[in-house]
């Protein structure tokens, strides 16, 4: 071996002993005392804080979209799938509804609703903490000279469902996002009282049925109170009810079908032709809910992680699923499939999952949804006929029955393999849980208080105000009588 060769291996030896020795201070550093820094100069620290600032920009950005989503199925989608089962008298009455609820309900739940649905700890109401936006609104932070939120963020689950994870959102998406959910709850009852109720008595009953019905609802089951799962103070262990199975479908459907009765039937009900003056309208607004249904139950998981994408799955499925069981059921017993049918079914699908979309599998998503377009096909044909009552949109027979048979079809399939929300023990029934019998009581529970609050409220206003338009108003149409415009001019 020369001399020039040795040198070189040498060096080589020395090239490769620099190089290792280079790459692996940043692990000695961190072995040693942590935060070291890597071959650019960027603290571990820094990189872990970068990686958690990109957590919370994609779940705020998912969660933002399922804001817009929600609001998307009260206008467009719910009010066109009212505004075409309507006579054409009445379109204008039926979407001036859902859209003023739009405003009336999300200047309630900024004023005081959200306070009174997630304030406190108290397990039957919330309090005045959130009273005008307070400790939700982001304040000047003197110590950091910068914008904040006053309570900085809000941690995955809490208070909405009683899971835990390392990442946030921030309290004003949280507020936003059940926001939509008060906005869109009232709105479904419209369809049982439409074509006959006065528009300032609608304006009143929903801001007391808001305040009264719904909000303590929220706090029951969301807020940590007697029927949120898991909690000591919950009465039968608490519901699971991951995107408002009674919460919001229950409550409304049982609601719509108290302003039916105490509102009496539609002038000529029964022998005059009520049939639906625009189905076109009703397909492209169920299309409508059918797509925001994804915020509505995919984002009540408050992230964008593998749990969402189930959910999103299960919600789809089980539409599927209620479209075809309801047509098919149309086919056997008509002979035909009909289009109304058809999207009937998929909100009902849509309805049933709701409770559990979080908590089941793909499969039994299918069935849910087969058996909640089957069952709500005979509650809106065979039940209706048979106690003679005028819900006028199906609201009862869709929501009420279809949130219900979601509840308990929820106790039933429910598995901790979606979810391990127990931390390990079985929840369904299938897998030798016991929450069936938690899921029973909180739709006993919603379905009493529900049913009394609305008939006190009803009677009430029927004293003070009046419920119906006149016999006159009614017959003219409540886009003339209520509003002063038409639908449909044709010049």
């Amino acid at each position: 071996m020369t001399v020039r060769s040795l040198f070189a291996r040498c060096g080589l030896l020395f090239t490769v002993f620099l190089l290792v020795a280079f790459l692996a201070s940043p692990l000695w550093a961190q072995a040693e005392g942590g935060g070291g820094l890597d071959a650019s100069g960027v603290t571990v620290k820094k990189v872990k804080d970068t990686a958690d600032s990109a957590a919370l920009a994609g779940n705020n950005a998912w969660m933002l979209t399922c804001c817009a989503l929600v609001l998307f199925m009260t206008a467009p989608g719910l009010a066109l799938f009212y505004g075409g089962l309507v006579r054409k008298k009445n379109v204008l009455g039926v979407m001036m509804q859902c859209f003023f609820l739009m405003g009336l309900m999300t200047v309630l739940w900024a004023l005081y609703g959200y306070s009174l649905a997630f304030g406190g700890s108290n397990p039957y109401v919330g309090n005045f903490d959130h009273v005008f936006m307070e400790g939700v609104e982001r304040v000047w932070d003197p110590a950091k000279e910068n914008p904040a939120d006053e309570d900085g963020n809000v941690r995955l689950g809490a208070p909405h469902t009683p899971m835990l994870e390392d990442g946030k959102i921030p309290a004003i998406t949280f507020m936003l996002f059940q926001g939509m959910f008060f906005i869109i709850t009232p709105a479904l009852i419209c369809g049982a009282y439409a074509e006959r109720m006065k528009f300032s008595t609608m304006v009143v009953f929903t801001i007391l049925w808001g305040t009264l019905v719904y909000c303590p609802l929220a706090h029951w089951v969301w807020g940590g109170g007697i029927l949120a799962f898991g909690k000591d103070h919950a009465i039968a262990g608490g519901a699971l009810d991951f995107a408002g199975g009674t919460v919001v479908h229950i409550s409304s459907g049982i609601s719509a079908l108290v302003c039916a009765l105490v509102l009496g039937r539609r002038l000529g009900w029964g022998h005059e032709d009520m049939r639906p003056h625009n189905l076109t309208y009703t397909v492209m607004g169920a299309a409508m809910l059918w797509v925001g249904w994804f915020g509505f139950n995919a984002g009540s998981e408050l992230a964008s992680d593998d749990l969402t994408s189930s959910a999103f799955a299960t919600t789809h499925f089980a539409a599927a699923a209620g479209a075809i069981g309801w047509a098919f059921m149309e086919w056997f017993a008509r002979g035909k499939p009909s289009v109304l049918g058809t999207a009937s079914g998929a909100i009902a699908g849509l309805v049933c999952i709701t409770p559990g979309a979080g908590f089941v599998n793909l499969m039994p998503a299918l069935i849910m949804g087969a058996a909640a377009g089957i069952v709500c096909y005979f509650a809106c044909g065979a039940l209706k006929a048979a106690f003679k009552y005028d819900d006028s949109l199906d609201a009862f027979g869709i929501h009420g029955v279809g949130g219900t048979l979601g509840a308990v079809l929820t106790g039933v399939f429910a598995t901790r393999a979606a979810w391990d929300i127990a931390e390990g023990k079985p929840l369904g029934l299938l897998e030798g849980g016991s929450v069936l019998w938690g899921q029973v009581v909180a739709a006993a529970i919603t379905i009493g208080y529900c049913a009394v609050a609305t008939f006190i409220l009803l009677k009430i206003l029927d004293v003070v105000m009046g419920l119906r338009v006149s016999q006159e108003g009614e017959v003219r149409g409540l886009d003339m009588n209520e509003h002063g415009e038409e639908g449909y001019i044709f010049v």
